[in-house]
């Protein structure tokens, strides 16, 4: 199929949540960092539970790509950039990635909804 997308912590749990708005990206390659893994096992833990958390860490922990240290200080930068919107680390991190590498930033986070390589989707 072919990498289209970088999946936000957001998204991957809306799919989690069988959020019928992300049906269409079901079937798409994910790519997703350690950081947005963790994300995803507090989030899943708290809601579903430590088995639940661990099955879904294991599915999606071959999906971490490695962050380069550039790509890691421009999203550094991009934070401080928009500092007043108050941006994670990790949605930083992410969105430069998928930036960097040519790909969309998958995400409900309205933060994103207007910057370019962001597939938004709506909750």
């Amino acid at each position: 199929m072919g990498l289209k997308y970088f999946f936000d912590s957001y998204a991957i749990i809306e799919i989690v949540k069988h959020n019928e708005n992300y049906s269409p990206y079901m079937e798409e390659d994910i790519a997703l960092s350690l950081f947005n893994l963790a994300e995803i096992y507090w989030s899943v833990l708290l809601d579903y539970g430590t088995e639940k958390a661990d099955e879904l860490y294991a599915l999606f922990r071959k999906n971490v790509v490695d962050i380069d240290d550039e790509t890691l200080k421009e999203a550094i930068h991009f934070r401080k950039e928009h500092k007043k919107q108050d941006l994670s680390y990790t949605d930083c991190i992410g969105y430069i990635y998928a930036k960097r590498q040519n790909l969309k930033f998958l995400t409900g986070d309205s933060k994103f909804e207007n910057l370019p390589f962001v597939e938004f989707v709506k909750k």
